[in-house]
């Protein structure tokens, strides 16, 4: 297989005037009063800007009713997804809260909730293609948002050497935009829920493959040792699935509730 080709880079906006630094959240022992998260503002539905201009999406409500509950000032930064580590390694964000896959790799450098949702990566083709399966990649150009898990969830599969290029991109929507436009790549892998909101949203000529790359769950991710935070954010997630307001957010955004910490 080819190896990656350039990634389109994505524009980054920042949330609140602050946005340089983590606050409260960062070092144990201290209280916590202000929590900086990280996220790909492009992301929908789990965090995004609108039509409007505004910051929404699943993971927003979520983690502003963690806020709320916890008496924190949340402050959202837009990043770079493509250096999300650095961000969060160098305490200029709290938390990375957007759709973050678990993967064993993220485990080992990232302490990581407890999963809150069901996700999957999946195989996005224009619908008027003749791929029908995973096998039909073999020497197709796929493309991908960069330092996404769903380049993991490829090169652990067995027809990663089958593939014949994999092209990198900022974010999602670039990867979709550039399947609708034709003539560069074949297909995109991609999160469920944020696939499949594109294509419902956005009317766009595109279809999914019953065939996909294996399930996944979404998780927080917070800097090594940063437990206090951690065990806080866990006992919210916990508190909110019981009192029925994750539950609420979910049926906001997706039609049913698909919360499961």
């Amino acid at each position: 297989m080819k190896r990656f080709l350039g990634a389109a880079i994505a524009s980054v906006m920042v949330f609140s005037a602050a946005g340089c630094g983590s606050v409260g959240g960062n070092t144990d022992g201290k209280e916590i009063t202000k929590v900086v998260v990280g996220l790909d503002d492009t992301f929908a539905p789990m965090g995004y800007i609108d039509d409007s201009g505004e910051l929404v999406g699943f993971d927003i409500d979520l983690a502003n009713a963690v806020g709320e509950l916890k008496g924190w000032e949340i402050e959202f930064k837009s990043i770079d997804w493509d250096t999300k580590a650095v961000e969060l390694n160098t305490s200029m964000i709290d938390l990375i809260w957007n759709g973050f896959s678990y993967t064993e790799e993220r485990n080992e450098n990232r302490l990581l909730s407890e999963p809150y949702l069901d996700n999957a990566q999946i195989i996005i083709i224009p619908a008027d293609s003749e791929i029908a399966s995973k096998a039909d990649l073999s020497g197709k150009t796929v493309g991908l948002q960069k330092e996404s898990s769903a380049e993991d969830a490829i090169e652990a599969d067995e027809i990663a050497s089958e593939i014949g290029e994999l092209v990198t991109y900022g974010t999602n929507i670039e990867a979709f935009t550039a399947l609708e436009a034709g003539g560069t790549i074949d297909a995109v892998v991609a999160d469920r829920v944020a696939a499949e909101y594109y294509i419902e949203t956005s009317g766009a000529d595109l279809r999914v493959l019953d065939d996909n790359f294996g399930s996944e769950v979404y998780v927080v991710a917070a800097k090594q040792g940063n437990s206090n935070l951690m065990d806080q954010i866990e006992e919210a997630l916990t508190e909110l699935g019981e009192n029925g307001t994750a539950a609420e957010i979910s049926e906001k955004w997706f039609g049913t509730n698909i919360y499961i910490h």
